[in-house]
């Protein structure tokens, strides 16, 4: 007797690599967008904001209403000095210290914390040469180290910057 077989309905391979490709395509797809949606929400898309003569004004208004921090400047009396280095040369110039508030302004007044002052400033000059003064840049670097050293002698003001009135290197 002759056996029958039954053969089951031949299942089709499913095809896995047609599939993830299908997958990936997709997910490559999405991952790009949202790249490029993103470049083109922070470049591309981005405006400036849109700011006012009126309200720039009214914010520096409110920031200066505050006394304490309100710019004062000390005038000291002029100095002469003799530089440092050859050929020997001398230095007179009159320096104004804008002081942050009025807290140190009268501290610098005082007649102890006004010749410390100008006992740093002297010394600053001393070690100063012609051609450490002859630039715009060592003018720069000299009223950085001024208000360097005259903040080292405050203990709650600040020198917010210095400015020269008169000087004349000889």
């Amino acid at each position: 007797m002759a056996e029958k077989k039954t053969e089951a309905p031949q299942q089709k391979p499913k095809n896995v690599g047609a599939i993830l490709t299908i997958v990936f395509a997709v997910l490559n797809l999405v991952v790009v967008g949202g790249g490029g949606f993103l470049v083109y929400s922070s470049t591309l898309a981005w405006q400036s904001p849109k700011i006012t003569e009126a309200d720039l004004q009214r914010e520096l208004a409110s920031e200066f209403d505050d006394a304490r921090y309100a710019p004062y400047i000390f005038t000291m009396d002029k100095f002469t000095v003799n530089l440092g280095g050859e050929p020997k040369r001398t230095i007179r110039l009159e320096v104004s210290l804008q002081m942050l508030g009025k807290e140190g302004y009268e501290e610098i007044m005082s007649p102890n914390s006004r010749a410390k002052t100008r006992d740093k400033i002297v010394r600053v000059l001393n070690e100063k040469t012609f051609t450490d003064l002859e630039t715009i840049q060592g003018k720069l670097f000299l009223k950085d180290a001024i208000a360097m050293e005259v903040n080292s002698v405050l203990r709650e003001g600040v020198v917010k910057d210095v400015f020269f009135s008169d000087f004349v290197v000889q």
